[in-house]
C-alpha cells in the first residue's frame, strides 16, 4: 500500500514539473525564431522601396535641373536678341554696333493717327515690317483716336513723340517746348502703358532746350535720311514708290539716290502713302534690304 502510494506521487510530480518548465516559457520565447524572420523581411522589403524612391527622386531631380539650364539658355537667347544691335549716327542712319546685318532700313510714319494710321499699320504688320509710328497729341484726343493707337501699339509697332500739337519748337518759348514734348508722353503711356522711346521734332526744327529734355527723358531723338512724300510731285502713289524705292526725287532737287544701308525713311499718314506702302516695302526687300526693328535701337533709356 505503501508503495502504491509513493508511485501514485512520484507521477503527480513528473506531471507537475513539465507543466512548470512549459509555463516558464512565454509566448514571445516560444516563437522568437518566426518573429525574427518576419522581421528581417519587413525591413528588407522596406529597404527595396527606400531605394526604389530614391532612384525616382533622383531621376525627377535630374529631369527638374534639365528644364532649369534649357530655360536659362531660352532667357539668355531672348536677352540677347532684345540687346541693342543698332546706333543711330550724325546723318540719322543707323549702324550696326557688332556683326548686326548693316543692309537695314528703318520705316517709319509721321502725323499719326490722321486717317490712314490704323489701315498703314495692318499692312506693314501683314507684310512682318516693324516700324515707328510718330504720334500727334491734336490727333489723339477722342477716344476713337485713342483706341486706334492702341491697336497699332498692340500690333507690335513702336510709338513715338512728334509733339502734342505739331507746332515748330524753334518758333515758341521753352515752357511751351516742355509741354509739347511731356504732355504727349504722357498720353501715350496712359493709352499704351509705356513711355515712347523715340522723338521726332514737327519739320526737324530742334532746338538745344528740346534735344536736353528728350536725353533726359530717355527717348533718342532723331530725324530722317530722306523722304518725299509731303512735296506735291510725290503726292501720287505709284510715283511716290518709285522715288522711295530708289532714293531719287529729281522733281524736288535730289537726282542721285540716298537710299543706303541704315537709311531712316520719312513717311506719314496721308493716303497716297498708304496706297504706295505695300510697294514700297516689297521694292527695298527686293534690293536686299531688311525692315530695322525699332526694338533693337540703342536709345538713352538703354544707358
Amino acid at each position: 500500500m505503501r508503495k502504491l502510494i509513493l508511485i501514485v506521487l512520484l507521477g503527480m510530480f513528473m506531471v507537475l514539473a513539465a507543466c512548470s518548465d512549459e509555463a516558464e516559457q512565454t509566448p514571445d520565447e516560444q516563437d522568437d525564431e518566426p518573429v525574427e524572420e518576419k522581421d528581417e523581411d519587413k525591413e528588407n522589403g522596406q529597404e527595396e522601396v527606400r531605394e526604389e524612391e530614391s532612384e525616382e527622386d533622383h531621376e525627377e531631380q535630374e529631369q527638374e535641373e534639365e528644364k532649369d539650364e534649357e530655360l536659362e539658355e531660352e532667357v539668355e537667347e531672348v536677352e540677347e536678341d532684345q540687346k541693342p544691335q543698332y546706333e543711330m549716327s550724325d546723318s540719322w542712319a543707323f549702324s550696326p554696333i557688332d556683326d548686326a546685318n548693316p543692309s537695314v532700313v528703318l520705316l517709319t510714319i509721321d502725323d499719326a493717327p490722321d486717317g490712314q494710321a490704323l489701315e498703314m499699320a495692318e499692312t506693314l504688320k501683314a507684310l512682318d515690317a516693324p516700324a515707328i509710328f510718330f504720334v500727334n497729341g491734336i490727333f489723339m484726343e477722342s477716344e476713337e483716336d485713342q483706341e486706334i493707337v492702341r491697336q497699332i501699339h498692340e500690333m507690335g509697332f513702336a510709338i513715338g513723340n512728334h509733339t502734342y500739337s505739331h507746332q515748330n519748337l524753334q518758333n515758341i518759348s521753352e515752357e511751351e517746348q516742355r509741354e509739347e514734348i511731356i504732355s504727349l508722353s504722357e498720353l501715350i503711356e496712359e493709352i499704351t502703358g509705356e513711355k515712347p522711346k523715340f522723338f521726332r521734332a514737327p519739320h526737324g526744327a530742334n532746338t538745344d532746350f528740346a534735344r536736353n529734355l528728350v536725353e533726359d527723358e530717355g527717348m533718342l531723338l532723331m530725324n530722317w535720311t530722306y523722304g518725299y512724300d509731303y512735296f506735291e510731285p510725290y503726292m501720287e502713289a505709284e510715283k511716290l514708290a518709285e522715288a522711295m524705292i530708289t532714293g531719287k526725287a529729281p522733281e524736288v532737287d535730289v537726282p542721285h539716290s540716298l537710299l543706303r544701308d541704315g537709311a531712316n525713311l520719312l513717311m506719314h499718314d496721308r493716303e497716297w502713302t498708304n496706297e504706295a506702302l505695300e510697294e514700297i516695302v516689297e521694292g527695298l526687300r527686293d534690293q536686299g534690304y531688311g525692315m530695322l526693328d525699332p526694338d533693337l535701337i540703342l536709345t538713352p533709356s538703354d544707358d
